[in-house]
């Protein structure tokens, strides 16, 4: 069995509760849910473009300090807090992954944290 170790950077948000930004465990990487923080400040960006767009900033920085990229993500979980958004998130997100892209669900939910827009969590070969 796989040893897991737990991924943390300053430069994506603390965790906001009891969990870790990500779990290695072997070749696999768990990242948690990433909000549209800015990691410096701890603020919400505004508006879902600059929500997404820093959400997989914020991720990329968690796949980075396990020695890995975001382009090597295999399964994505998008949570929006109004699927009408789908759209405009859909266009920033293109632009961070590549053929074949990573598989993906995306759900609204109730609620995000902090008043989000948009989480995002994924599963990344490191």
């Amino acid at each position: 069995m796989s040893i897991i170790h737990a991924i943390a950077t300053p430069h994506a948000p603390a965790a906001l509760g009891p969990y870790s930004q990500a779990i290695r465990q072997g070749d696999l990487l768990w990242c948690s849910g990433q909000l549209g923080l800015d990691p410096v400040t701890g603020a919400l960006r505004e508006g879902v473009v600059a929500q997404t767009e820093q959400a997989l900033v914020n991720l990329e920085s968690v796949c980075r300090a396990a020695g890995t990229e975001l382009i090597r993500a295999v399964k994505v979980s998008v949570f929006l807090a109004d699927m009408a958004d789908f759209p405009t998130m859909n266009e920033v997100y293109q632009r961070h992954f590549q053929s074949p892209f990573p598989a993906r669900s995306t759900i609204q939910a109730a609620a995000l944290p902090k008043g989000g827009r948009v989480e995002i969590d994924a599963v990344v070969v490191v």
